[in-house]
């Protein structure tokens, strides 16, 4: 089953041999390793919030794939940052299907099973319950988005208490709406507010307690594309503008007093709109619009 599988972001699996009591594996060659190692302990190259955006994007789009892609879902059940390949050109795929299993059948809502998974990304409601979802990949996804965010460990106890678990640190902040206090310090400076606004939305709504209340991976990949553009069309706006204050880290602001800034602010829908016809559609436009801009 997995070596059927072909998506432009998930590594393939070759083959496999089991020869002389030497029992490998053969996937696809990844030229730069895991996500993980480029958004901490390795001293490699810091990724750019656009880079990181993209990268979330690629693993949605494959994860969307196992859902829903084939005559049966398939859940990954281990969804990190680990298992989050980057090729030659930093392009983002899901790898390591050792945990997966397929999806329930069209008339049941769960798969019983007994419980997988990486400790800090793990579903804590299929811990509760045994019962496997779609949903339980999401949530993993939302851990890793806030990874991604953050770059630091899901689980650290070097810190203090309070920080130990990255998804509830995390989660804190973003529920006050100051998302900026967590993000790397790498990041500061760069994120546009709109786009953070709308990633944090979307991690918050992957990490809900109960699978019902998450979205589905192709709500998750839509959102991100949508973050993804919002991030693109706020650095046009403000290199056309030539004022850097509307980047986080650069303002301390809080998106209430962000959406204050009266003058500012329809400044900003008006660049938006010189815009639209250049790199995006009227749609958009309006949906930016409607966000609150």
């Amino acid at each position: 089953m997995l070596s059927q599988f072909r998506h432009r972001h998930l590594v393939s699996l070759i083959g496999y041999c089991d020869e002389n009591r030497e029992m490998i594996l053969v996937y696809e060659y990844m030229e730069n390793g895991t996500l993980k190692s480029h958004l901490y302990g390795s001293g490699l190259p810091t990724l750019s919030w656009k880079q990181r955006l993209e990268i979330c994007i690629g693993s949605a789009r494959g994860l969307h794939y196992l859902h829903t892609g084939d005559s049966k879902s398939v859940i990954h059940r281990d969804v990190k940052s680990a298992n989050i390949l980057l090729d030659e050109n930093l392009m983002a795929k899901v790898a390591d299907f050792g945990l997966s299993k397929t999806g329930p059948e069209i008339d049941q809502t769960h798969v019983s099973t007994a419980v997988k998974g990486s400790f800090g990304y793990l579903d804590p409601e299929y811990f509760r319950r045994q019962q496997l979802t779609e949903k339980s990949d999401v949530y993993s996804f939302g851990v890793v988005m806030f990874e991604v965010l953050c770059a630091r460990p899901v689980i650290d106890p070097t810190l203090p208490r309070e920080m130990v678990n990255l998804a509830e640190w995390a989660m804190k902040w973003q529920k006050k709406g100051q998302l900026e206090h967590v993000i790397d310090q790498s990041l500061r400076g760069e994120i546009v507010p709109d786009s953070l606004r709308k990633f944090g939305e979307t991690g918050e709504k992957c990490l809900a307690d109960y699978g019902v209340d998450r979205p589905s991976m192709g709500d998750v990949l839509w959102n991100l594309e949508y973050a993804l553009q919002l991030q693109e069309a706020g650095v046009d706006c403000d290199q056309e503008d030539d004022n850097s204050t509307n980047m986080i880290g650069e303002l301390p602001l809080r998106f209430n007093d962000y959406n204050n800034l009266g003058d500012t602010r329809e400044e900003e829908e008006s660049c938006v709109d010189d815009l639209s016809g250049v790199s995006m559609s009227k749609v958009f436009s309006q949906l930016v619009k409607s966000e609150g801009r």
